[in-house]
């Protein structure tokens, strides 16, 4: 994915439905997401990220903070670090994933190193899974400014169950 006007203006959002999913093993889907032949989710419009990379258990998503994520102290507000570190670190578990399988948040730990800014320039944001389960799966992730110093990092637990009828 590019981070250039045109390719904003291309990108579609929305929900893949849950049949699609669960067809597909997790690595599959979240490629088909990067590469933009499934919709990207809602919230990424608030983030737009580009460049996204998918292997298995690890996923990277650049994005750029701008002044629209600012809180009212004049710095980029936690929740777009929240956006990026859950969805790196449940899009990471989601890719170790067997078709027929999904997985949920149950709960996420989020450290702030060092505010984000305009300046900050590009961030990349990687989650890696610590363990994949059948039932829980662990993650982290950490989020990098374009010198490459730490900003923020996470940790998070994912319930893992069967979908579309699959038996887990």
């Amino acid at each position: 994915m590019a981070g250039d006007n045109s390719d904003k203006q291309a990108i579609e959002y929305g929900v893949v439905p849950i049949e699609k999913m669960a067809s597909m093993p997790g690595l599959d889907f979240v490629r088909a997401i990067f590469a933009r032949q499934f919709p990207e989710p809602p919230i990424m419009q608030t983030v737009e990220p580009f460049d996204c990379m998918a292997e298995p258990g690890v996923v990277v998503i650049h994005s750029v903070p701008g002044l629209r994520h600012y809180n009212p102290i004049g710095s980029v507000h936690g929740g777009y670090a929240a956006i990026l570190l859950d969805s790196a670190m449940g899009l990471a578990v989601q890719s170790t994933l067997p078709a027929g399988t999904g997985y949920t948040t149950l709960e996420f730990k989020i450290s702030f190193v060092r505010g984000m800014s305009e300046a900050s320039g590009t961030v990349r944001t990687e989650g890696r899974v610590l363990n994949a389960g059948r039932r829980v799966a662990t993650a982290e992730a950490r989020i990098t400014d374009a010198k490459g110093r730490l900003i923020a990092h996470a940790t998070t637990t994912c319930l893992v169950f069967a979908i579309g009828g699959a038996e887990g």
